[in-house]
């Protein structure tokens, strides 16, 4: 998998938004440029196998994880940190 070249500060950032649940990998493209799929490698990558486990568990099935999936879409909280309106 091609992963683009991240400073550190962007793949913290990354692991991040990642972990929030109410953070939708759309978001991550739009700020980062990376894929769902880029996004689940660098994860991969960065962690302890253990913990990226506990955290495929978690995100897989997320509804909130994904913006057509969501049942809600005006009201929900933005990071001071995240791009896009």
């Amino acid at each position: 998998m091609n992963l683009p070249d991240l400073d550190t500060e962007s793949i913290n950032r990354v692991l991040e938004m990642a972990w929030e649940d109410r953070t939708p990998f759309e978001a991550i493209a739009l700020q980062f440029g990376l894929q769902e799929k880029q996004v689940i490698a660098l994860m991969r990558r960065e962690m302890k196998t253990s913990s990226f486990r506990m955290w495929r568990r978690r995100v897989s099935g997320r509804k909130t994880k994904h913006l057509k999936e969501r049942d809600f879409l005006a009201g929900r909280f933005r990071s001071q940190n995240q791009k896009g309106s």
